[in-house]
């Protein structure tokens, strides 16, 4: 095993530990185009990381080397391109190619092919959609099959097992889609206060603790969707090597992403609309107090990202200014809560307490205390300026591979959470109110704001003046 670093066992492919360091004496040194510095691999050429992703007879890359590799990469070249790269490099090295192969070579290269394939259709499932793909992954199988009948069977399996995949996360997809039409067609846009048949929140469940649940639900199966790949493709910029085009200029590939942030803005704007809806001063503060209890209850579950919603839509400006209602409600719960979501010192007390429940997840024994839902357009923030803050390549063409570590813990710890398993059960009618329960627009808010507690001020009565 010559001029490879060694493999260590990772205890697992996404968590930071897993980021194991390669035996390496602690020195910049270099070795087949690839530079280490204190034992991490911290730059290289595109061409040295292709190599080091493909296995030999006696060498197999490190788990968390094929995770970070693979997401990143397509920041350079498109999934296809390196799937095919690799293939190649395997025939040419494995001569796959000979009129006669070396069954035994190949039995020794069969495993770890079959292995770095499967780990990719697992990890990166949307990559697949694509039929040149599907095309490069037989076409290697087919090479190599000769060889070991038993290659066919884990060949099928592994398509197998890919199709289900893709399958549940389109039927995912669509449902989401669907709700989304529903919802945009129907009565978004309320400019003036409803009929009263409108349902209220509390009396589609008025316990706290179930609604808290079931937004969990939510979070999670919007989560579960979101291919890790989908944060890296968000921030695609032209790759100064290739002036010609960006990678996926022909489809913006984000599409789980953006669905969630849009379930975030609905929540806010739910929360705003069930609170101005009714028009007792008193029901008001109930349903106030209702939400805040909620929120504690997603904090304690570890669904943050629910609770900085329901917080959100209690900030909006339509529920703030209305003083005599939140007159009416014991606030010491709600400015807890807000402490923990303060934007101050860079959201410091929620990552504090994002480290306690992500801390906690680790050492888990039941999928209760394993939830973790980050607030999520902080996370997408912060790989925001990760990325930004560092170029994708140095100044001699070498790829910047330290970011990519970075980056690479960053979604994988997002990867662990949205794995989780919802241990609180369904329940469909709550669910069905959530995704489709009509929202005020801001306009709408503000009229029923206005008309529950008349304006106070000029720009008020002005701005009531030119809704009406």
């Amino acid at each position: 095993q010559e001029g490879m670093p060694q493999t260590l066992r990772s205890t697992s492919m996404f968590t930071p530990c897993g980021f194991s360091p390669h035996l390496h004496p602690s020195k910049e040194d270099e070795q087949g185009g690839l530079i280490f510095q204190d034992g991490n691999l911290t730059s290289a050429s595109l061409d040295a990381l292709i190599q080091h992703l493909i296995p030999t007879t006696d060498y197999y890359p490190e788990k968390a080397y094929i995770f970070t590799f693979l997401l990143s990469s397509r920041l350079f070249i498109e999934p296809h391109e390196l799937l095919s790269r690799v293939c190649h490099k395997c025939i040419e090295q494995q001569r796959l190619d000979d009129p006669v192969l070396d069954k035994a070579r190949i039995r020794k290269f069969g495993p770890k092919i079959l292995q770095l394939l499967t780990e990719w259709t697992e990890t990166f499932p949307y990559d697949f959609q694509e039929e040149r793909m599907i095309g490069h992954l037989k076409d290697m199988i087919h090479r190599i099959a000769p060889c070991d009948e038993a290659y066919w069977k884990k060949m099928n399996q592994l398509l197998q097992t890919l199709n289900q995949k893709l399958a549940t996360l389109s039927h995912g997809q669509e449902g989401i889609v669907k709700i989304s039409a529903a919802v945009s067609d129907k009565l978004v846009a309320f400019k003036n206060k409803p009929p009263s048949i409108q349902r209220e929140i509390l009396s589609v469940c008025s316990d706290p603790y179930t609604l808290a649940q079931q937004l969990t639900h939510v979070e999670l199966e919007r989560l579960s969707h979101i291919g890790p790949e989908e944060f890296v493709q968000a921030f695609v910029h032209k790759d100064a090597l290739d002036g010609t085009k960006t990678c996926f200029s022909e489809q913006k590939k984000t599409s789980n992403l953006e669905a969630y942030v849009k379930w975030f803005n609905r929540l806010c704007y739910l929360v705003a609309t069930e609170i101005c809806m009714p028009a007792k001063k008193k029901q008001r503060a109930q349903v106030i107090e209702f939400f805040i209890d909620v929120a504690r209850e997603c904090f304690n579950i570890g669904n943050f990202n629910s609770l900085m919603a329901i917080i959100s839509g209690m900030n909006m400006s339509p529920v703030s200014r209305l003083k005599k209602t939140w007159s009416k409600v014991k606030t010491a719960k709600f400015f807890i809560l807000e402490h923990q979501m303060d934007p101050t010192g860079n959201f410091y007390n929620y990552r504090t307490a994002l480290r306690g429940a992500a801390h906690r997840s680790l050492t888990a024994h039941s999928n209760r205390e394993k939830i973790v839902i980050p607030f999520f357009s902080l996370l997408i923030k912060d790989i925001y300026f990760l990325n930004e803050g560092c170029a994708n390549r140095l100044p001699n063409g070498h790829v910047n591979f330290e970011k990519f570590l970075e980056l690479a813990k960053q979604v994988g710890e997002f990867i662990t959470w949205k794995q989780v398993e919802c241990p609180f059960e369904q329940d469909a009618n709550i669910i069905h109110y959530l995704h489709t329960a009509p929202i005020f627009t801001e306009d709408g808010l503000y009229l029923a704001s206005y008309e529950s507690e008349s304006p106070e001020n000029q720009t008020e009565k002005d701005r009531w003046k030119s809704l009406r």
